[in-house]
């Protein structure tokens, strides 16, 4: 990622935190993208360069919108014929144009391996004592980050900005009236076909595809789809797979190469796990994230990362048809 170096240092100057579009519709800021509502069926997903972890917003990683909007792009293209989606089109690297839909009021996370930082991970609960997740039964004597015996769908609450997810059972999610049965269903078969997918053609590309979540959504039909992203660095974890046995063998953490890098950063340096104002993140550590991005986008799809160096509020006002000054005061 050497090649990089330059152009992300001068990045860190001018990252796309906020965008204020607002000619495009109502607007909902999650924690990392900013939707735009124009009420004519689309929805207009802006990635920004917010990176979030213990369902805090910690700061800015150059150019990470466009590596996130891009990775998703290919991922939903490549699983559209396993699983519908909201996409219509990519008009720009940090923008989708999606097809309006209304969020199952879940997260669907598949999990293989016994690991995790956050008070949600399996992990978490089974260095607790806990044997039984999210309605799974786990055996007694697993180590961390060693693989479960099969994948499982441990589902999550989905928090309002600024709270905290929490993994539920299927019966729990039910009972709280959050999803009727025959919609968890097609939304867990779905997501078990999208995660068997996903560990291929991650071992094809020498990596572990760990855990990843989903978000689904209903059409007006409706018909379950799949909506905000797929496979990505944000909403997935990876390991390189060269390494895993030996450093299993030898007591060390697997390689990774996702934004558990900036999750073990704030946990080793401040024991930060999401309680209280996030501590600041230094520029060499948004740096080396930022190279990281980089790089699984280019081991996953095989391409070359080209970022789009321009100004991103007039570039993006330009792919969309917008008047020149739209969205200005929004680039921070």
């Amino acid at each position: 990622m050497a090649r990089f170096d330059d152009l992300l240092h001068r990045a860190l100057a001018h990252p796309l935190e906020r965008t204020a579009f607002f000619d495009l519709g109502r607007k909902y800021e999650g924690k990392v993208r900013d939707c735009y509502i124009p009420g004519d069926g689309r929805r207009i997903l802006i990635a920004t360069d917010r990176v979030s972890a213990f369902d805090v917003i910690l700061g800015t990683i150059p150019f990470k919108g466009q590596v996130l909007n891009q990775m998703a792009a290919y991922w939903f293209d490549e699983t559209r014929d396993l699983a519908p989606n909201h996409v219509l089109s990519v008009p720009d690297p940090n923008v989708t144009i999606a097809r309006e839909c209304e969020p199952l009021r879940a997260e669907f996370v598949m999990r293989a391996y016994l690991t995790g930082t956050t008070e949600t991970s399996i992990w978490r609960a089974y260095e607790r004592g806990d044997r039984v997740f999210c309605g799974h039964r786990l055996p007694d004597g697993l180590r961390q980050h060693e693989r479960l015996p099969e994948p499982i769908l441990t589902p999550s609450t989905k928090a309002d900005k600024g709270g905290h997810d929490r993994s539920v059972s299927r019966d729990e999610l039910i009972a709280m009236g959050a999803i009727a049965p025959d919609e968890f269903d097609r939304a867990a078969e779905i997501a078990h076909a999208l995660f068997a997918f996903g560990q291929r053609r991650a071992a094809e590309r020498g990596l572990i595809l760990v855990d990843t979540k989903y978000e689904l959504g209903k059409t007006p039909d409706g018909d379950i789809v799949v909506i905000d992203e797929i496979h990505t660095p944000d909403s997935s974890r990876y390991w390189y797979a060269d390494d895993y046995d030996q450093r299993m063998a030898a007591g060390q953490a697997p390689r990774s190469i996702d934004k558990e890098y900036v999750r073990c950063w704030l946990v080793d340096t401040y024991g930060y796990r999401g309680d209280g104002p996030p501590p600041p993140i230094p520029d060499d550590v948004r740096v080396e994230a930022a190279r990281r991005y980089i790089e699984i986008y280019e081991v996953i799809t095989g391409r070359p990362f080209e970022p789009d160096s321009d100004e991103p509020v007039g570039r993006i006002a330009r792919n969309l048809g917008l008047p020149a000054a739209a969205g200005r005061g929004g680039h921070a």
